[in-house]
């Protein structure tokens, strides 16, 4: 049987420990593991962290599941995600080009959320742990009689096109555009879509997880604040019916048939859960006398890597926002960067790019290739009126990395790549200094 969801559907915080259980006392009191679980459940611990990290980096969960996940037969290799790769990304040489493409298309055949996925980009490597792999998504039915889990990294979902139903062993999240979804590293889900199609982005992160950037001087508050996160009260299903199990594992995909649903934690409690967030919330913060500041001041997570302020990835948004600058050029200015952008845009235009960049396109700007605002948008920024303007009905977003990212085979030879792209930066007048 499935149980319906409560009215209660989600918890809220960021990186708290949670309790929450589908059946009044099932979950144990006092301890994590007693000789004999309520109900006859099995207990399992899923460990996102090693067992002697710091206890502020540790992460973990207790589950209390109707069967064991550790009853399965061997899983072989899964014969489709055909456009899936992972790190090391060695396909083609990595260009010094700026890139940029159209949107993926929604497929003519029927394709669920892990036929659909395409890899477009990536760095590192999922078997040292370090580094990310980009992905973009289209598909046109929910899946059926499977689940997903990715075991090389965690996994961030960026709605462009869509709404989507998230059903996790830990719970369940519905997840719009201008939301986004983070799956951790192991946990089995199911993508099933509320309309006819849908259309996105997938960080996969291969390092440290995802969490909310020091703030500093801005003090306590602002930005993403974690009391808008939430995550999933406890929900399961009860079915003896086979199951397709397929795995992400160093890269390649595998499969297994069961019998049952793996989404039968009735209870459980701790710190590593899937979570969600609108990115409607995010307290904007900009300058308020001149000068446009630095993009990490609109960062909404960040894995961190083993250098401070060095991110292994970067989510960063460009939401709505009042523009008050004086004597000043308001879009993002002209430059080059160690870092390295991948950009997305959910709806509406992003100011920096008059045309071209199109919801559901990507583009990707790599370590010192020189970039900022085409033609267009420079002349119409540089005559402009500076009263009070508010960027409205826009977002976009980027995954930025401390490590080159490096494009797939089909990424350069899609015909979704725009070949004319360097012409958005063609054609700017010679600067005229006095004789």
């Amino acid at each position: 049987m499935e149980q319906a969801m409560s009215a209660q559907n989600y918890m809220s915080g960021f990186g708290n420990s949670f309790a929450t259980e589908a059946v009044a006392g099932a979950l144990p009191q006092g301890q994590n593991s007693p000789q004999r679980t309520p109900f006859g459940l099995y207990a399992e611990q899923l460990s996102g962290s090693a067992f002697t990290a710091p206890r502020h980096e540790n992460r973990r969960s207790w589950l209390y599941r109707l069967r064991p996940t550790a009853s399965h037969a061997p899983f072989l290799p899964y014969e489709g995600g055909k456009l899936v790769r992972s790190g090391p990304f060695d396909e083609v040489p990595p260009s010094p080009n700026r890139l940029r493409w159209d949107p993926l298309p929604i497929p003519a055949e029927p394709t669920d959320f892990v036929d659909g996925l395409a890899t477009y980009a990536g760095n590192g490597d999922a078997a040292t742990g370090v580094g990310v792999a980009i992905h973009l998504y289209a598909a046109n039915r929910s899946m059926q009689g499977r689940v997903f889990y990715d075991a090389d990294g965690e996994l961030l979902i960026v709605p462009q096109d869509g709404a989507l139903l998230v059903a996790t062993e830990l719970g369940r999240l519905d997840v719009a555009p201008g939301e986004i979804a983070v799956i951790p590293r192991g946990v089995r889900f199911r993508v099933e879509l509320h309309g006819p199609s849908a259309r996105g982005y997938v960080c996969e992160s291969y390092g440290a997880p995802f969490r909310l950037p020091d703030l500093g001087p801005i003090g306590s508050n602002g930005l993403a604040n974690p009391r808008d996160f939430l995550t999933p009260v406890a929900w399961f299903e009860d079915r003896d019916e086979p199951t397709e199990v397929v795995q992400k594992f160093q890269g390649r995909l595998w499969t297994c048939t069961l019998n049952h649903s793996p989404l039968d934690v009735v209870a459980w409690h701790g710190n590593l859960a899937p979570y969600k967030y609108d990115l409607a919330n995010f307290n904007t913060i900009n300058t308020v006398s001149f000068d446009h500041p630095d993009p990490s001041i609109f960062t909404v997570l960040t894995s961190p890597s083993e250098i401070p302020g060095t991110a292994n990835c970067d989510f960063v948004i460009f939401p709505p926002r009042w523009m008050v600058a004086e004597h000043t050029f308001r879009p993002p200015w002209f430059h080059r960067n160690v870092m390295s952008e991948f950009m997305g845009l959910i709806h509406g235009a992003y100011d920096a790019k008059a045309g071209g960049f199109a919801p559901g396109g990507a583009s990707l700007h790599n370590c010192m290739s020189g970039h900022g605002p085409d033609k267009a948008s420079y002349e119409g920024a540089v005559a402009a009126g500076l009263g009070p303007h508010k960027i409205e009905n826009t977002m976009a977003f980027m995954f930025e990395s401390r490590w080159v990212i490096r494009p797939t085979r089909f990424a350069v030879e899609t015909p979704l790549a725009q070949p004319d792209y360097d012409d958005c930066w063609a054609d700017f007048t010679k600067a005229e200094l006095p004789r």
